[in-house]
């Protein structure tokens, strides 16, 4: 059996951290929480950062010339700028959302209404959540644009072969996941990257389950706009980051209009302000920023390397559990070092909710269902698919009851 890596310092010390997890059983058994895909856990520093904020620092931020209102301003734009230092960005291009899906619509409704026109391409791949499809699609119905995606083969990787052939009809843009939220396929996106800015095209990445689990610096990925949400990174809801090129992001008009995003107004024309508060209009999520500057600091102090090694150690022991399980299916990439830190499997006479039913009722959480994934589970055949993810707070007795529970997930259906 697979070892969990033993670069964290204390699985147990960092696993207290999280008072859901401390604070709540299930059936006499602690939570087993294995849905850090759809939303992490939140340790006790982020949630005192936030605490503070209204306890001590409460003022609304940039307008404000007394004390109080500095000192808030101060906390929230130091946030900002570790946050962008963590993934090699810059204060400039780094912009807050509501979530990663914001962020993406903030590109495709700023920078896509300027540069797709009728009769162009744009390129995404089967993968996609669906925040990373929507978007084009509205986008493209609206320019009469055409929309074409990449496919994913048997092993869960894409076909770079049809990427290229797209590629030669001159795309505006390609759009991919850097971690499949299903396959858990962990794409080349610096390559991808290559390929298309070679053949013109802007390339946006969808990172929500990527920047959690993995170290990701943007210098090197070399891609225009790069997302992510601060609910799947330890951080709070309510808050994302859109890191763009700085050359975009000044040619783009702004997404929301109102106030804080300008410089003058006058009764019948505005001008804007600098990056990145030309896409930040009104109040600001200001608790929501410092909490996801603390997460970004806790996560730092544990060591993004030593996630990975850890969340990628236990995708490789439950591989090889649940591949001992009668009539499971994983779906994705067969190998623990192409994978994000989640496995998908189905159950043959079992469906997914069931599944996750069940488990439930012993205190294992996974989640169940298409994942904002309907074009993807069209391509693997399936309706939906039960999804056991990881995060630095779990640990192999866990892996352990998840193959357990599957066990009587298989009793209480009579699948034997």
């Amino acid at each position: 059996m697979t070892a969990v890596s033993d670069q964290l310092s204390s699985l147990a010390e960092i696993a207290a951290q999280f008072p859901t997890l401390r604070n709540r059983s299930f059936g006499g058994q602690p939570v087993a929480y294995l849905d850090s895909a759809a939303t992490s856990q939140t340790p006790d520093p982020v949630i005192e950062a936030m605490t503070s904020y209204y306890t001590h620092t409460r003022a609304s931020i940039h307008r404000g010339v007394y004390p109080l209102a500095a000192e808030a301003t101060d906390l929230y734009e130091g946030a900002r700028s570790r946050i962008a230092s963590w993934l090699g960005s810059t204060v400039q291009e780094t912009i807050f959302a509501a979530n990663v899906t914001a962020a993406i619509n903030m590109v495709a409704y700023t920078w896509g209404r300027q540069n797709v026109h009728r009769g162009d391409l744009v390129v995404l791949t089967e993968m996609e959540h669906h925040s990373n499809i929507v978007p084009w699609q509205l986008l493209c119905q609206d320019r009469e644009a055409e929309l074409a995606y990449v496919p994913v083969l048997d092993d869960g990787s894409l076909d770079l072969d049809v990427l290229d052939g797209l590629l030669a009809r001159g795309p505006r843009l390609v759009g991919l996941v850097h971690v499949s939220n299903v396959l858990g396929t962990v794409n080349p996106v610096a390559e991808i990257a290559r390929r298309a800015h070679a053949a013109g095209a802007v390339v946006l990445v969808d990172g929500a389950q990527a920047v959690p689990q993995m170290p990701v610096w943007l210098p090197d990925l070399d891609v225009d706009f790069y997302g992510w949400t601060g609910h799947k990174a330890y951080g709070p809801t309510g808050i994302g980051v859109l890191h763009g090129r700085r050359e975009l992001l000044e040619e783009m008009p702004p997404f929301i209009g109102g106030g804080h995003m300008i410089r003058t107004v006058a009764a019948n024309e505005s001008t804007w302000t600098d990056l990145p508060w030309k896409f930040e209009a009104g109040t600001s999520q200001i608790a929501e920023a410092l909490g996801l500057g603390a997460a970004v600091d806790w996560i730092r102090g544990v060591g993004i390397e030593a996630i990975r090694a850890h969340v990628q150690a236990l995708v490789a022991e439950t591989i090889e559990r649940l591949s001992t399980v009668p009539g499971l299916a994983i779906q994705g990439p067969a190998g623990a070092s192409e994978r994000g830190a989640l496995v998908s499997f189905t159950l043959d006479g079992a469906h997914p909710h069931d599944v996750a039913d069940i488990l439930g009722s012993r205190g294992v959480c996974v989640r169940a269902g298409h994942h904002c994934a309907q074009p993807l589970m069209r391509r693997l055949g399936v309706p939906a698919t039960t999804r056991a993810s990881f995060a630095v707070h779990n640990s192999v007795a866990e892996v352990d009851r998840l193959f357990e529970g599957l066990m009587a997930v298989r009793s209480t259906l009579q699948l034997d």
